[in-house]
């Protein structure tokens, strides 16, 4: 193994020992002793990395970005239906912020920071719109349908969700993401779309699709 692989694995190491500190105790109660010690480095190995408690948050959240970008990409197969899309992307967020601690704990300190160039939520709100626009150049929205206000529907619903299943993990599962489609989709969507858009989602979520040398979370 190189010095670069080395450091690298060290780094991520680092990352998911934190996220995993953040999560049990809050930002401000978590110890840099603590994440290096778990990780299995040094402290000296830590300050390597990050000078400071707050650029490990930062690292979180910015490995917690990439995590979920990567699972709304993976949740929109090219030929698929913008509403599909958007039911799968919701699905497959809840599934990475449901497994993955890192994806979760970097979430979760992203919404409860301020300011900064990253913004989880804002990124959520732009694929929600974007998907709805899309939707309706494909002719699949109800005529009356107030589109801002459903973008704000699915936001909301979507991170209550997340709110929730910090207590009880089930809230991020798939039949309660599916059972909010299943009431939106009838007011969202034409009667012809209903048939083409299935709330449980039409992509496999990420347990389902995981192997052993592949597993995260």
């Amino acid at each position: 193994m190189t010095k670069q692989e080395r450091a690298a694995r060290t780094r991520h190491a680092l990352i998911r020992s934190a996220a995993h500190a953040f999560e049990r105790q809050g930002y401000t109660q978590a110890r840099l002793a603590d994440i290096s010690a778990c990780a299995g480095v040094s402290p000296g190995a830590l300050h390597f990395h990050f000078e400071s408690k707050a650029e490990v948050a930062r690292a979180v959240e910015a490995a917690a970005g990439v995590s979920l970008r990567r699972a709304a990409w993976l949740a929109q197969p090219p030929g698929t239906n913008a509403l599909q899309r958007l039911t799968n992307t919701s699905h497959a967020l809840a599934e990475r912020l449901r497994g993955d601690v890192v994806a979760r704990a970097g979430f979760r300190l992203n919404c409860a920071s301020a300011g900064g160039s990253l913004n989880l939520l804002r990124e959520w709100q732009t694929c929600v719109e974007q998907l709805l626009a899309e939707a309706a150049e494909e002719g699949l929205l109800a005529r009356r349908l107030v589109r801002a206000d459903t973008v704000s529907a699915v936001v909301a619903a979507t991170t209550g969700f997340e709110l929730l299943g910090r207590r009880d993990p089930e809230w991020l599962s798939r039949p309660s993401l599916a059972a909010f489609w299943r009431v939106l989709l009838p007011r969202a969507a034409t009667a012809a779309a209903l048939t083409m858009v299935d709330p449980d989602g039409t992509c496999p979520t990420r347990a389902e699709t995981r192997t052993p040398a592949a597993t995260v979370g």
